[in-house]
């Protein structure tokens, strides 16, 4: 097990993964940038060490200061956490060869999966269930057609080196294929450092349904079940829950353990997203992996009972999957997570500024993750989600209604915030039916989303 493990992140996300070494005993180091001197999550930690100016760029993005700390720090681990270099491959090598050990996969699958075109071509492979779609396209706009038309329109532009919802524009006609793919280039080169761009079939009113994966270093995986992750906003999540609604189980299932399938004969060995769209005739279509965890991971760990954060520390500590999870895992209720963002409720537009009241619902029953206290600024240079409300219930129903209740506790000043608009789509009909979709927020709230 390790000895002591730097975490590579901030805010909530930082404080969750200090959580779990603090409750393992494990002794912890956390980073921060001027802007978070002072913040909350620091406080979980046995070493804290200043990394640079607010900008990402400068600090929680530069590999230098970071390694110098693992180094200075003497411990044996790193967690990234999710986002910032939780996905860099040439990062994760660094760590390694530094003689520490990256919690997470192994970087030849962080290299082999973090590519968009290479990872279909590998899931393909195995047998994944796959949409249509193109090489990275070549800059030669009669073959950039010529790939369309092979798919047949309606297609989706996407980069080939990121996520998020970043650059991802669709094409309904050749008139509009050429000048999105110039728009999705530009959009990945300033976003991701890399201009390819494929294409891929658009599936009309998909649901995003992800599966939750759990590999070792001794060739075992498991899957923990799905999440519905379709309410979004400019391909970003805003609502998550497990299980997916109106998915018959024993299709859900059947995809799952095919997907844990795959990745034992892949070799797959840490945690794990597989992200599958499902079209309105309940077929699923790969869309992409993300090799860390999620930030919805935790609708998962309250329908199973399983803390992801520890296991996923534990395989990268070289523990057996049968000594890490339970014999059998099974999914007790529903689970549903809110993110609250700082942002306009009308047009999702960041509202940074201070937070003069920050005082999140009190219900044990509420789980709530975030970063921030009464007083702290948010900041324009990092993610406006202030955030995460989950709740766990008998039933989705309850759930639903546990949620809506829980967040009109929710008492913020001094910023915007996404709340009214959460939980107006929570209390809608279609949302309420289980109907849901990634085009469902347009479609409830109008043009107060666009």
């Amino acid at each position: 097990m390790f000895n002591k493990v730097v975490v590579a992140n901030r805010g909530a996300v930082a404080a969750r993964v200090l959580r779990a070494l603090n409750e393992m005993g494990i002794k912890s180091v956390a980073l921060y940038s001027e802007a978070d001197a002072g913040a909350p999550y620091l406080e979980l930690a046995g070493q804290c060490y200043a990394i640079g100016p607010a900008p990402a760029r400068d600090s929680y993005l530069n590999q230098e200061l970071i390694l110098d700390v693992l180094r200075k720090s003497g411990a044996d681990g790193l967690h990234p956490g999710y986002g910032f270099l939780s996905e860099n491959s040439g990062f994760a090598q660094r760590v390694t060869d530094g003689g520490a050990r990256f919690i997470g996969p192994s970087p030849k699958w962080i290299d082999a999966m973090g590519h968009k075109t290479r990872a279909r071509e590998l899931a393909a492979q195995y047998g994944m269930p796959m949409s249509q779609g193109s090489d990275v396209l070549p800059m030669d706009n009669e073959a950039i057609l010529a790939a369309a038309r092979a798919i047949g329109f309606p297609v989706l532009v996407k980069p080939a080196g990121g996520g998020g919802g970043i650059g991802m524009l669709p094409a309904k006609d050749e008139t509009e294929l050429l000048s999105a793919v110039e728009r999705s280039r530009s959009m990945a080169s300033r976003g991701f450092a890399n201009a390819e761009v494929y294409l891929e079939r658009l599936i009309e009113k998909p649901r995003h349904v992800e599966f939750q994966i759990l590999g070792d270093a001794h060739g075992g995986a498991v899957h923990l079940f799905e999440r519905d992750c379709s309410t979004q906003r400019r391909n970003q999540k805003v609502i998550e829950e497990a299980p997916g609604p109106l998915i018959a189980r024993d299709k859900a299932v059947a995809v799952a353990e095919q997907i844990a399938g795959i990745m034992r004969q892949m070799g797959y060995d840490n945690i794990g997203t597989v992200e599958m769209l499902m079209g309105a005739d309940g077929s699923f279509s790969f869309l992409e992996m993300n090799t860390r965890l999620q930030v919805e991971h935790g609708v998962t760990e309250e329908v199973t009972g399983v803390d992801l954060v520890q296991a996923q520390i534990r395989s990268a500590a070289g523990e057996k999957l049968a000594a890490i999870l339970p014999a059998k895992i099974e999914i007790k209720g529903h689970a549903i997570q809110a993110r609250v963002y700082a942002e306009d409720p009308k047009n999702f537009f960041p509202s940074p500024g201070k937070l003069n009241v920050f005082r999140p619902p009190q219900d044990a029953a509420v789980r709530v993750e975030t970063g921030y206290a009464e007083g702290r600024d948010v900041t324009p240079h990092y993610d406006p989600m202030i955030a995460k409300v989950i709740v766990h219930a008998a039933t989705r129903e309850q759930a639903i209604d546990n949620l809506v209740y829980a967040l009109e506790q929710f008492e913020i000043q001094g910023v915007k915030n996404n709340i009214p608009a959460v939980t107006a789509i929570l209390r809608s009909e279609p949302f309420r039916a289980g109907r849901v979709h990634t085009g469902l927020i347009p479609e409830v709230l109008g043009k107060k989303s666009k």
